[in-house]
């Protein structure tokens, strides 16, 4: 029996491998491997190596903070947080008083940024209020993913105390959301203009998506420079109209981050799955988002009891795998302290 895999596979594998990053057709011919072939095993290994040695072996934990729910009107079909899913009949915000103790969790357990997420109809003062306020309070980075934005309100956030956003041109955008492609692109290009780091992730993927919408989008990363990007699987909430499509597995997904990894070339700081998972961290993958509060994926205000995973367990899931999620962040530099304030870091 042979072990050898195809030459021009091997010659993509090595050129990912280099850090060279891939063209679209070698992203598409690697999208549509056999799933349980020797190639994608490869493929896998090849994006473990390049990131444990462009990481340094560090694992990153981006603690997301939904700080709402809310029935939102602009009805993405893949959102548990809508009018249209009927699963959350009032809007609610969580209380100060909460927000500071899930962020004091998280600078305690170690994360590496707060992710403050918002829905698509909240108020952005009020978001830059619940900046202000952990900017004061904690020494974590701090990351909003909220809506398309303007130059003036990029710099305000980064005035809040926000070093960053997150914000995804996300599949099926203009079909399965209201949402237009270009306004999300061109929020892309207000956060590098203003100075924000830009997160990013393929999502949420799928088994109706194409290899080339798949592809286009992880080329798109690069071409803007994401911190960090990587893959999402879509995970369907109890009567979701996205249920009859079903969902990708967990090794589909792992595929994926491969080849995201490997056309990010050494463009990137970090490289994320979600939801948490062993085999992604074997395929390039190094960064997770435990959750607490509001979650598109949960039906369960505070996902934290329901779906979301804690700290502690993503860092025990990191470790088992051979990465250290207590080295310093490759994506950000800890935020010194407030003047008066006593780290719980010590």
């Amino acid at each position: 029996m042979s072990w050898k895999i195809s030459p021009a596979v091997a010659d993509i594998l090595r050129r990912g491998g280099e850090g060279e990053g891939l063209e679209r057709e070698q992203a598409i011919l690697l999208l549509i491997l056999p799933l349980r072939s020797r190639e994608v095993a490869a493929l896998m290994q090849t994006a473990d190596a390049l990131s444990r040695a462009q990481f340094g072996e560090k694992a990153e934990n981006h603690f997301h903070i939904g700080v709402n729910v809310a029935p939102c009107p602009l009805n993405c079909q893949f959102c548990s947080l809508t009018e249209k899913a009927g699963i959350f009949k009032e809007a609610a915000e969580f209380s100060d008083e909460q927000i500071l103790e899930w962020a004091r969790y998280g600078e305690t357990f170690g994360a590496d940024a707060l992710n403050i997420m918002t829905t698509g109809n909240f108020s952005f003062e009020r978001l830059l209020e619940i900046g202000r306020l952990l900017s004061k309070s904690v020494f974590v980075p701090l990351v909003a993913n909220t809506r398309d934005i303007s130059h003036a309100e990029g710099e305000a956030l980064l005035e809040a105390g926000f070093v960053g956003a997150y914000h995804a041109v996300r599949l099926g955008e203009g079909r399965v959301t209201p949402l237009d492609s270009k306004r999300r692109v061109q929020t892309i290009r207000v956060l590098k203009d203003v100075g924000l780091k830009w997160m990013n992730c393929i999502e949420p993927v799928g088994p109706e998506h194409s290899a080339e919408e798949i592809a286009d989008l992880m080329l798109l990363a690069r071409e803007h420079g994401a911190t960090f990007s990587g893959v999402m699987r879509r995970v369907n909430f109890p009567g979701s109209p996205m249920e009859p499509y079903g969902m990708i597995s967990e090794l589909e997904m792992a595929r994926m981050v491969a080849v995201s990894r490997l056309v990010m070339g050494t463009v990137p700081k970090a490289h994320c799955t979600h939801e948490p998972n062993a085999i992604s961290l074997a395929a390039g993958a190094n960064l997770f988002f435990p959750e607490v509060g509001s979650s598109p994926r949960d039906g369960e205000a505070d996902t934290g009891k329901g779906r979301g995973s804690s700290g502690e367990r993503c860092k025990a899931m990191q470790r088992e795998m051979g990465w250290n999620p207590d080295l310093p962040s490759n994506c950000f530099t800890r935020r010194p302290s407030p003047a008066g304030a006593v780290s719980p870091l010590g």
